[in-house]
């Protein structure tokens, strides 16, 4: 990645304009090729940016500057192009910092308490949702994909369960139409549904309700062992 803090001008140029005064900004030009132009605010957001596959030529140019554009003298221009046609051209006026470092491959963001992390819990801990409930198994492929798990309620009935992070309406239509499937197996007969999350909110609780599918909040400390019933007040 390369890192360059500069006083630049920005300029793109396709399907739409757009043009950034001169200012002191981040450049960042990274392995896959792309280039964002970023303000010391807006979190991750940059102010503009071309995406990858994309090209990147400096031009250095002489100290005169640029009247027809009304630029002060620059150091460079860089003229990057995407695939399009569409151009961002950065203007530099002056470079205060500027490195370049090997990041290596990105092992990804591991997130703690996803639904993978719920999804393995829970297949350890299927009494979680009453007395008597037992794993079938994990991942019950339908049709259109995989129901997090299948299991048998204490009378023996099979249900399908899926767990979110977040219960939102989104997950309540996933398992209705994982629940459609399965009830056309014979084998399975009558599945009852579970939507199980650390959280569900109030209209995907009413939708589950008007489906027919029981909601689950889960305890995910509590899950882990990690609940200590000394720091509750209930």
């Amino acid at each position: 990645m390369r890192l360059v803090v500069a006083r630049c001008q920005v300029d793109y140029a396709g399907k739409l304009t757009a043009h950034l005064p001169m200012a002191l900004r981040l450049i960042l030009v990274k392995a896959d090729g792309s280039v964002s132009v970023h303000a010391d605010d807006r979190a991750y957001k940059p102010l503009n940016w071309m995406s990858p596959p994309c090209t990147l030529v400096e031009v250095v140019t002489p100290a005169a500057g640029d009247a027809a554009v009304g630029l002060e003298p620059l150091a460079a221009r860089w003229e990057v192009r995407g695939r399009d046609g569409d151009t961002l051209q950065i203007s530099i006026a002056e470079v205060l910092h500027d490195s370049s470092h090997e990041l290596g491959v990105d092992p990804g963001l591991q997130k703690d308490g996803v639904e993978a992390h719920l999804q393995a819990l829970l297949a350890a801990h299927p009494e979680t949702f009453g007395a008597g409930w037992s794993l079938v198994r994990r991942e019950h492929m339908t049709p259109i994909g995989p129901v997090d798990l299948l299991c048998r309620d204490g009378s023996g009935a099979y249900v399908a369960v899926e767990i979110k992070r977040r219960g939102e309406i989104d997950g309540v239509e996933q398992l209705t139409r994982y629940l459609e499937l399965m009830r056309r197996d014979p084998l399975l007969g009558g599945v009852h549904g579970v939507f199980a999350a650390q959280q569900i909110k109030p209209q995907a609780r009413v939708l589950a309700l008007d489906r027919g599918i029981t909601c689950v909040t889960v305890d995910y400390d509590l899950l882990r062992g990690m609940d200590d019933p000394t720091t509750r007040l209930f």
